[in-house]
């Protein structure tokens, strides 16, 4: 027996380096044909999307991070930030037991997997529901069984958890708010223990100005800017009415309009620069994965190109999607890093930024 425990480590051994998977300079890199996520390049994972290519192939799953490739020294509306819709509307839900839900999905990935992939603005839906707020993908202003996800406090305490083990992240949350018990929002933000990290609506810029320079904003640890849909809050609990500080064009297809980029209806105009954040919303109205796929890939970059010029030649600061990983390749994740190059130093791309670089798209 005791020639058996010496031999079947080593058998083990063997066997495990048989199967090891390669390492990061062999992995596969975007739109490689793969096997498992584990054959891919970090930062990527194995997909299929059957509208755009046959098989599943290595695509991007994550975000570059300008703060950490370039610097924190400019102002917090000189960056990019992938923004998922309904980021809390995802497949499987964290409530065992729970009614059905007879509502649509927008993400797979939980906020705490959304935010370690790069997304930096989530969109919540905030209810009044059982004595409590929720979140909720529901209609008429009213929270029902089949249309409740979780309870607010539990995504708000995986955004907490995120900003304390980050400390140079900064995070905004955009709020479409229909609760109506005074202070339910200020009560489940305190409860959650974001509160020290609020940017106060005081510091906040008008006129089209700038904002605070990002690294000034993690010195003081104003790290979670919070806008809301409902303007009397502003005066009432200190989150910011989003149409006092961004422009936003219309979601669902009626935003997906080729060669079109429309306000929507509670924004100014998008060309409105004494609103120096731009929004663009590119998701369908009744969201579909596998579509998704395409809509997420040269179509999106394509419409940041027309809301660029709709905009008064402003590139936008949020780019919000569905289904935020799903595309034939780049995706969300390099229209990000478009955006951040147009805005950061007039480039392609944001690794083209970096002093000296001869970077190429898909280079290891």
């Amino acid at each position: 027996m005791g020639l058996a425990w010496i031999i079947f480590p080593v058998f083990f051994g063997i066997i495990a380096a048989a199967v090891e998977l390669p390492d990061e300079h062999h992995k596969l890199m975007d739109l490689d044909k793969c096997s498992s996520s584990g054959n891919c390049l970090t930062g990527h994972f194995c997909s299929s999307c059957r509208i755009e290519f046959q098989g599943p192939r290595c695509v991007r799953s994550s975000t570059t991070n300008p703060f950490k490739l370039l610097n924190t020294s400019l102002p917090y509306n000189k960056y990019a930030y992938l923004t998922t819709h309904n980021s809390f509307a995802i497949k499987k839900r964290s409530i065992s037991g729970a009614t059905p839900l007879v509502t649509f999905t927008n993400q797979e990935d939980t906020i705490s997997q959304q935010l370690y992939n790069g997304v930096r603005a989530l969109m919540l839906d905030t209810y009044d529901y059982k004595g409590d707020i929720w979140l909720c993908h529901s209609f008429k202003g009213k929270c029902h069984e089949f249309t409740a996800f979780e309870p607010a406090i539990n995504a708000l305490k995986e955004v907490e958890n995120f900003l304390s083990a980050n400390p140079s992240e900064i995070l905004t949350l955009i709020l479409e708010d229909y609760v109506e018990v005074p202070n339910g929002l200020t009560n489940v933000f305190k409860a959650s223990g974001l509160m020290k990290y609020w940017f106060p609506v005081s510091n906040m810029p008008k006129d089209g100005k700038d904002w605070p320079l990002v690294k000034d904003m993690v010195v003081k640890n104003h790290r979670l800017v919070v806008f809301g849909s409902q303007k009397n809050k502003e005066q009432s609990e200190g989150i910011a009415y989003q149409w006092n500080y961004m422009v936003e064009n219309q979601f669902g297809k009626d935003g997906m309009v080729h060669g079109k980029c429309p306000k929507r209806e509670d924004s100014s105009e998008l060309n409105d620069r004494s609103k120096p954040l731009v929004l663009v919303n590119h998701f369908r109205t009744i969201p579909f994965q596998q579509a998704t796929c395409k809509d997420n890939s040269k179509d999106l970059i394509n419409m940041l190109s027309t809301c660029y010029a709709v905009a008064g030649n402003r590139w936008a600061n949020f780019v919000a999607v569905d289904y935020y990983k799903r595309s034939d390749g780049g995706g969300p994740f390099q229209a990000v890093d478009m955006l951040n190059g147009k805005l950061l130093c007039g480039c392609d791309d944001v690794h083209a930024c970096v002093h000296g670089s001869s970077w190429t798209r898909g280079s290891k």
